[in-house]
Formats: structure tokens, sequence, C-alpha cells
């Protein structure tokens, strides 16, 4: 209903006549939104299809059973950028599926090699659409006992490292107008201590990741680039092997509550692979704990 018949309902209804300012001329500073809400012929099926997906740290663990399940929900291609080679388990994944994943050498620590792997992918495949900030690092050891280097170590790889991979495919998403999905890999720790492998210095840069996400999501989101993160519980991975190994894991696991148990790398895969598609077109800034309930809150 316009303001003119609001008016006049008002005034045949014998209430008081009001007049409605006019609105306000856009101002020259109001941002322009790249609007993330899909077509009328979307397929609304949660999918990866022609998406070309970066995983920083998928050589192996949890960055590898990422992209195994990108891959199995359609992505056209999916690239590691690892510091590593790759070894026998990503050369698996590879010969089943050709050509769909590929290595890229980067250390993302170093911005500018962040900056030449993402160029690289646009040169060979015309685009990229989404990026995993996975690459990270723990050392379980009492706070007492971190030295400056060991923290400074930690907090290059897991803070600094992400924020250059985010702003680097940002800025390639805008350049390109491209409605860009980021997902960090955060960690249950983020949320409270984890009594099974205590690491102050780890929480806390998990916890600045969690953090970063709602931040860049709110700068992002006019640019119709969607930040969001995943915190994961136990996983099974070379850097977790240790952990239900030990002699009191029951009882910790009596404390945790929720499944006694690590998870398969791939159990992530879906929360990312959600993220990562239109599907979730209106989910930004948030984080979604994987983690079997353990450790989460």
């Amino acid at each position: 209903m316009s303001p003119s018949a609001t008016s006049d309902s008002q005034a045949n209804n014998g209430a008081a006549s009001t007049t409605l300012p006019a609105a306000a001329p856009p101002s020259s500073t109001t941002p322009e939104f790249l609007n993330t809400q899909p077509g009328p012929d979307h397929d609304w099926k949660v999918s990866l299809r022609n998406k070309v997906v970066a995983i920083t740290g998928a050589n192996r663990g949890i960055g590898l059973g990422i992209a195994e399940v990108c891959l199995a929900n359609d992505a056209k291609v999916v690239y590691s950028l690892d510091l590593f080679e790759p070894g026998e388990e990503f050369q698996a994944v590879q010969k089943a599926n050709p050509k769909r994943i590929q290595y890229l050498r980067c250390d993302v620590t170093s911005e500018e090699s962040v900056t030449s792997a993402i160029d690289a992918i646009i040169a060979k495949e015309g685009a990229i659409h989404g990026l995993v900030a996975n690459a990270g690092m723990t050392k379980h050891q009492p706070a007492l006992d971190f030295s400056r280097a060991q923290l400074e170590q930690l907090f290059n790889l897991n803070v600094f490292g992400a924020y250059f991979c985010a702003t680097t495919v940002a800025k390639r998403f805008i350049e390109l107008g491209i409605k860009g999905s980021i997902v960090f890999t955060a960690s249950m720790t983020s949320y409270r201590p984890n009594r099974a492998a205590p690491s102050a210095p780890y929480g806390a840069t998990k916890g600045a990741v969690r953090n970063m996400t709602h931040t860049l999501a709110m700068e992002w989101a006019k640019h119709g680039i969607r930040v969001n993160s995943i915190s994961p519980g136990f996983v099974k991975t070379a850097m977790t092997y240790f952990v239900d190994q030990a002699p009191d894991w029951n009882l910790k696991m009596q404390y945790y509550g929720g499944m006694p148990r690590l998870a398969d790398p791939k159990e992530l895969g879906g929360a990312y692979v959600y993220l990562l598609s239109d599907g979730a077109s209106y989910t930004t800034g948030i984080d979604i704990p994987v983690a079997g309930i353990v450790g989460a809150w």
C-alpha cells in the first residue's frame, strides 16, 4: 500500500492523517551489495558442480578428507595447496579421480606464495569459487613450557596463514565478480580446553580464526563473499594418532560425553561441502562444530 493510500484510509476511518517523510536519496557512500540469492532456475541440490575449490594442507589428514568429499559432490577440480610433496594417500585419491585433484606447492605463511598459487589456479581454470583455509599445526604441552619461537610458529601458520589465504582469494573474487565462499578450519578448542591433549597457544590460534570468520563475513558480504568456519573435534590423523591410545582415554570420554571415538576425516566433509555450495547462499559468519559433541560446548 502506498503512503497516500494509507493516509486516505486513515482519514476515512476518522483517524488523524499523517504524512510520511520522503525517502532519503541513496548516499554515495551506501555500499552496493552483490546479491548471493540464486536465480529462478537454481538447482537446490547441495552440489559443487562446476566449482573450482582450493584446500590448503590437503595432501593428507583433514584436508585430504575434505577434498575427497568435495570430489564426491561433483566439484570440477580440487587443488591442494601444500608445502610438502604428496604422499601415497594423495596419490591414491588422484588415481581414483584423474585430472580432478591437483597439487600446487604453497607456503601459506608467505603472502607471495599464496598469491602465486591462487593466480596459477585462475590462469589454468579461468576461475576459483571456493577456498578452504585448512593448513595448520598443533603442539601439545604445558603452557609454561612454550618458547617464543614455538608460539610464533603456531601463530604464523594457523592465524597469519589463514588470513593470507582468505584476503588473497577475496581480492580475486572481487576482481572476477565471483560470489565465492571461504571456509576456515577452526577447532573445538576455540570453545573450551582440550583435556585429552591440552595446548593453550593452539586453542588461542583457533579462537582467533573463529573470531576472524565473523568479521570478514561482515566486511565482505557486500561483495557476495561468504565466510564461515568448521570446528572439528577429535579426528583421526597423523597429528592425533596418540589421543585414543592414552591410558585414561575412556575416563576422558566419560567426562566429555558424546561419541567416544575419533572421526574419520571424511565425516567432516559434508559440512564443508554445504558451506562451499550455493545451497548455503544465505549462510555466512557462522561456525559449525563437527565434534560428535565431544568438547564442542
